[in-house]
């Protein structure tokens, strides 16, 4: 078994899920007393944050990137960064580090692929939906036609998601704002919807909808662990 670091903290209570998952997927592979092998450097959101809402971007790939590299100095064989958003700086950390980075996007894209859909909702924070580094990705690499809900919108989810990291806390009128939100995207011909930020499954569950959704979290953390296993990030469960 390959042993997976994992840059987290963004936020603390995504990657604990990822922790969760990924030693779960273990456990049911494997069998026994198995779990993960990983290493996780946790960073303080509140420094990332503040990057970010400063648009202090090259300061923030810079700090990425050194994690990256002890992650790898401490026998990390593959790098996963617990959220989308930060993978706006997945393509430099790769060029700085000799191990594989599994990029998140990749791996959504060849779920939706393998459903057969083409045009499917994209929910993330405003950075994600926003700009070309993740869109761009899907649409070039798996021709995937994208729906993002409109600017007023991508601004309460983005405000509902940092709120959410700076309080902990999910209330129902939250719930309500992505449920209408998604019903929206749905309305305009989404046929599936990527929850493109590691917080939004937090809020949504696929039980509460009869559309697809993709949970990046779930997919990207069981995808490290197929990687780990086999080496091939595509092994069906």
């Amino acid at each position: 078994m390959k042993t997976i670091g994992l840059i987290g903290g963004i936020s603390w209570e995504s990657s604990l899920e990822y922790y969760r998952i990924m030693n779960e997927a273990v456990r049911e592979i494997l069998g026994g007393y198995h779990s993960a092998k990983c290493i996780m450097y946790s960073v303080d959101f509140a420094e990332v944050e503040k990057l970010q809402r400063e648009v202090h971007w090259d300061r923030a790939a810079k700090l990425l990137t050194d994690i990256a590299r002890k992650l790898e100095n401490s026998g990390a064989d593959l790098l996963v960064i617990c959220a989308n958003t930060m993978h706006k700086f997945a393509d430099s950390i790769q060029k700085s580090i000799q191990i594989p980075l599994l990029h998140i996007a990749d791996v959504t894209g060849e779920k939706i692929k393998d459903r057969g859909l083409k045009k499917v909702g994209l929910l993330g924070t405003r950075f994600t939906m926003e700009e070309d580094f993740y869109k761009e990705r899907l649409i070039r690499k798996y021709g995937l036609e994208l729906i993002i809900p409109d600017k007023k919108e991508r601004q309460l989810i983005h405000e509902v998601l940092f709120d959410h990291v700076r309080t902990g806390k999910i209330d129902q009128s939250s719930k309500d704002i992505f449920k209408k939100i998604i019903r929206g995207l749905e309305e305009k011909g989404a046929e599936g919807i990527i929850l493109g930020c590691t917080e939004i499954p937090l809020f949504v569950k696929q039980e509460e909808y009869e559309l697809p959704l993709f949970d990046t979290m779930m997919i990207h953390a069981r995808a490290a662990v197929e990687f780990a296993l086999s080496g091939n990030p595509q092994l069906p469960f």
